[in-house]
Order: structure tokens, then C-alpha cells, then sequence
């Protein structure tokens, strides 16, 4: 099996109409199916992280709607990001998966696991929020500033995605050096109004309406929730907050790591989502 950074980009035409650009491990069992971080393309999962997952099993990453080298207009809206991940979902033929949702990937994962709770075997939600969290109606200007701007900020995504320490900026170059790496099969990066959609859709999700959070005690799939201990852009308390509405949910708090605590602590997280997805129920 090829790692990561070696696979082909491979498409699939949707009943909607849209060619969605997907690359997929292989591998036995039930697939895990990835949902990208605000702004992020097929290129920016750490290769790491998916070689350490894929040695599990099948994993699965794509391109949404309208997002890099997906046709169509990135959807405005969770709901409708849903809907497009389930049309490509349902084009791959997948009736049993797992899902693991990164920052908006997670509130996208929350709407499947709501709208489509018996597609799902079990959920990883990693820096998440639930809908209508009093205090997430956008990100922290300093926040978006740092990773919303019309050009590539390195020193910004350093900054967002890892911790205030040696430890953790050490982690974050290594992080940056296998994402950035030169390849054979790079993915288009995303654009100007695919950020602004998603920024819009981020803003909607996080409308303060506490009645909302009532939404995700409904979810009966088993989620483990993780995040960074210093992440600035959705802060730990949310995880918190998710852990203690979904009835069937286990919570881990990555030390000294910010929103990136998954690619820094890739060995780790991926043993952590291991265990969680194979373990009685």
C-alpha cells in the first residue's frame, strides 16, 4: 500500500452532478471518512496522520463541493456541506462507515450523525463545537486574521495550529514539512469563495441559540471528541460542552498542542482512534 503522499487523486461523478476529487488507502473494513478543516484541501491532512490511520484500515479523504479541485459553488451552509458529503458518500457506495470531522469538518460530521445517524458506526469529532455555542459566532479576530486572509500566512498557521512552546512549534515545522512537501499528484488549492462560504457557514453555525444544543443529545452513535489544550481557534471548552450533550461520548484533551493536536500528536491520535472504533460497543 502506497503511503499518503504517493496516492493518485481519483474522482466520482455525484448525483448532483459534481465531480468530487477523493484519494482512498484501500485496505479491509469499514471505510473512515475524513471532513476537512476550514480552507483545507486534499494536501492538507499531515501524511503522517493518514499513514497511521490507514494502517488500521480503509481511509477515505475528499474534496466537498466546490472545494480545490471539486466541481460546483462550496455550499454556504453545514446543512448543504452535508448533503454534498453524503451525495459522495452514497457515490462511492458506502452504507456502513466511520467518519472522523476536523473544525468544520466536525460540525458537518454532527449534521450526518443527525440526519443520517444509520450510515454512521462510530464518530470522531476533533476541535468541534456544537451548533448555537454562546461565545462561537465567528472566531477571535486575531484568529481569523491569522488563517482568513487572501494569501498564505505560514508564520499564522503556525500560530493557530500549534501551542506556544518549543515542544510544540518543533512539532508544527515537521508538520508543515510533510505538508508542504513537493509531489506527484498535488490537488489544487482552494480559493477565495470557498472561504468565504465557509466563513459564512461558520458565522450561521455559531449564532448564539442555546436551544439548539438540545440538537445533538439526539445523537445515539458512539463519538470520541478531542481537541488541543491551547487551541485558540475552537477552544477546548467546547469539546467539554459536546461531551456532556451527546449521551454516548468519550472526551480527550491533547496537552500542549493547539487546533493542530491531531497532526502533532499524530502516533498517539491515531492509536487513541484505533482503539475507540474497534472496542465493543
Amino acid at each position: 500500500m502506497s503511503g499518503y503522499a504517493e496516492l493518485s487523486n481519483t474522482s466520482v461523478t455525484g448525483k448532483n452532478g459534481v465531480v468530487y476529487t477523493f484519494r482512498d488507502t484501500g485496505g479491509p473494513g469499514r471505510a473512515l471518512v475524513l471532513f476537512q478543516h476550514f480552507r483545507g484541501s486534499l494536501d492538507n491532512w499531515d501524511p503522517a496522520l493518514i499513514d497511521a490511520l490507514s494502517a488500521g484500515g480503509r481511509v477515505v479523504t475528499f474534496n466537498n463541493e466546490g472545494v480545490a479541485s471539486s466541481t460546483g459553488v462550496t455550499p454556504s451552509t453545514i446543512a448543504e456541506m452535508a448533503r454534498g458529503a453524503l451525495t459522495f458518500i452514497d457515490e462511492l457506495g458506502l452504507d456502513d462507515v466511520d467518519l472522523l470531522g476536523f473544525s468544520i469538518g466536525s460540525f458537518i460530521a454532527q449534521e450526518i450523525l443527525l440526519t443520517r445517524p444509520d450510515l454512521v458506526h462510530r464518530a470522531v469529532l476533533a476541535s468541534a463545537a456544537p451548533q448555537g455555542a454562546p461565545g462561537m459566532f465567528g472566531w477571535a479576530p486575531e484568529v481569523i486574521a491569522k488563517v482568513g486572509g487572501r494569501d498564505p500566512n505560514p508564520s499564522g498557521y503556525l500560530d493557530v495550529f500549534f501551542a506556544n512552546s518549543e515542544t510544540s512549534r518543533e512539532a508544527g515545522q515537521a508538520v508543515v514539512g510533510r505538508i508542504y512537501s513537493p509531489r506527484d499528484n498535488p490537488d489544487a488549492p482552494t480559493d477565495w469563495n470557498t472561504r468565504l462560504a465557509q466563513y459564512d457557514a461558520v458565522c450561521a453555525w455559531g449564532i448564539p441559540n442555546t436551544a439548539l444544543l438540545e440538537r445533538v443529545t439526539a445523537i445515539q452513535t458512539p463519538v470520541f471528541i478531542a481537541n488541543g489544550d491551547s487551541d485558540p481557534m475552537i477552544v477546548p471548552r467546547y469539546s467539554h460542552l459536546l461531551a456532556g450533550l451527546i449521551p454516548n461520548s468519550q472526551i480527550k484533551i491533547y496537552p500542549d498542542s493547539a487546533h493542530g493536536f491531531l497532526f502533532q500528536h499524530h502516533k498517539e491520535f491515531a492509536a487513541d482512534i484505533k482503539t475507540f472504533l474497534t472496542e465493543a460497543r
